[in-house]
Formats: C-alpha cells, sequence, structure tokens
C-alpha cells in the first residue's frame, strides 16, 4: 500500500524524503515534475520506489488532461488541495492495484521518453548541420 503525504509546497522548503511536485495552477495543472514549481503541491513519500511509481500515476492523469475536469477559477484555473488528494488517492489506489500492469505501463513510458530525448537530439543535429551547410552556400 502507498504511503505518501499531500501538501502545498512552500518555497525554500526542503524535503529530506524522496517527493515530487505536482504544478497546481494554469492549464498543465497537475504536470509532475522533480523540480518545484512555483504553484505545486509537494507529495512526499517513505521510499524512491514509491516516488517513482507515483511519478508516472501523475504523468499519465495530467497527459490524459484528467486534472481539466477538476480546474477552478475564471481568469487563471487551478486545482484545490482537496480535490486533489481525494482524486489522487483514488486514482493512484485503483492505478496500484493492478501492480504487473502498472510496471509494464511504466518500463513502456519511460522507453518511449528515451526514444522521444533521442529523437529531439536528432532533430537538433539536423538543424545544425542544415545551418552549417545553408552558411556554405550562402558565403561563396
Amino acid at each position: 500500500m502507498l504511503k505518501f503525504i499531500i501538501k502545498t509546497h512552500k518555497k525554500n522548503t526542503i524535503y529530506t524524503k524522496p517527493h515530487l511536485f505536482i504544478l497546481n495552477k494554469g492549464m498543465n495543472s497537475g504536470k509532475p515534475q522533480n523540480e518545484p514549481f512555483t504553484n505545486s503541491f509537494a507529495i512526499i513519500f517513505e521510499n524512491q520506489e514509491d516516488c517513482e511509481n507515483c511519478y508516472y500515476v501523475a504523468y499519465s492523469l495530467w497527459k490524459s488532461k484528467f486534472w481539466h475536469e477538476h480546474l477552478v477559477g475564471s481568469v487563471i484555473p487551478f486545482l484545490r488541495l482537496n480535490d486533489f488528494k481525494r482524486e489522487f488517492n483514488s486514482k493512484s489506489k485503483i492505478i496500484m492495484q493492478e501492480h504487473e500492469a502498472h510496471l509494464q505501463h511504466i518500463a513502456a513510458l519511460k522507453l518511449l521518453e528515451l526514444k522521444e530525448k533521442q529523437f529531439t537530439e536528432n532533430i537538433t543535429l539536423i538543424n545544425d548541420v542544415r545551418r552549417v551547410i545553408v552558411h556554405r552556400y550562402s558565403n561563396r
């Protein structure tokens, strides 16, 4: 069973236990990250494995735009802490019950993330080579 604490992150707070941050304002609310956002919730875990598992749960919920229906506010939408706690707790329990499938999904997401990074690096190299060729061509 996962044990974690969800609370509002305060600037300059240092967490000693494994943790992750969830953006709570704007249309990207629910986005997980290891570095703190200005407006974020902190989720604190007992061990690193639970932190990594929940990171991918949060990532999946954010990518599927799950949090959009829970946003409130007319100018800058935001997630309420109580709404986030309630929904994240229930979703993480459901997802973690099917642990083997969850581990397979995490492995697939990690592989896709690696491939995306490689693809981005290749695009950068292609653009660099294109710029060199155009520069050589134009300086004749």
